[in-house]
């Protein structure tokens, strides 16, 4: 396997990762078994999940299947999306991150993330809330970096500033929408990619 570095960190990931926004309800849980024990078998160790999938029952799923082997694997979760009807049970507060944080590494059985997608943005939000707390969930060894899912280019760019800014750490990775029928994100997320380092992990790579 030619595993390659994600952007300017120091992971080392397969070029395939194995989403599991399925495990948890389509998926059954022993086909679920079979799928992550072939993906490690070929050399995967990259997976991707989030707490919204499945009421949080992928990142369960996901959490008993690398129980033994998490240091195997990059393991890579997102937050954002409502998971609740609450008016603090999504976005991108401080008081919301923390707490959502903690609950996806209980669901996932770990003690810690390789990666945390910001899973969509708002564009009405405060980035330095959500940035500030980030840094502080890194300093605290709950995460290891965290990446931008369904970002604009000129977000992006806007993140990339601020951290820099608050001297806070800067995502490591961009997830677009990206395949041979939506080449959308050719036009400016990628290229803000290249300009900042990012790495590049496209999700539904063959459409959905």
């Amino acid at each position: 396997m030619n595993y390659r570095r994600l952007g300017r960190s120091n992971l080392r990931v397969s070029p395939l990762c194995l989403g599991t926004m399925m495990f948890g309800e389509q998926t059954p849980d022993e086909e679920a078994a079979r799928i992550v024990a072939s993906a490690r078998d070929h050399g995967l160790n990259f997976i991707d999940t989030a707490d919204v999938y499945n009421g949080g029952r992928s990142e369960e799923v996901v959490g008993r299947l690398l129980k033994g082997q998490r240091h195997d694997w990059v393991l890579a979760s997102k937050i954002g999306n409502a998971v609740g009807k609450g008016p603090n049970q999504s976005h991108y507060s401080r008081q919301w991150l923390i707490r959502g944080v903690e609950s996806s590494l209980a669901r996932l059985d770990t003690d810690f993330m390789d990666i945390l997608y910001l899973h969509r943005d708002y564009h009405e939000e405060n980035l330095e809330e959500a940035l500030w707390a980030l840094g502080d969930l890194i300093r605290a060894g709950k995460l290891r970096s965290f990446g931008l899912s369904n970002f604009r280019g000129w977000r992006i760019a806007e993140v990339m500033r601020l951290c820099e800014k608050m001297g806070v750490p800067q995502p490591v990775v961009c997830q677009p929408y990206y395949n041979m029928l939506n080449r959308g994100p050719e036009v400016e997320i990628l290229p803000a990619c290249q300009h900042y380092g990012l790495g590049v992990v496209p999700y539904s790579p063959i459409a959905r």
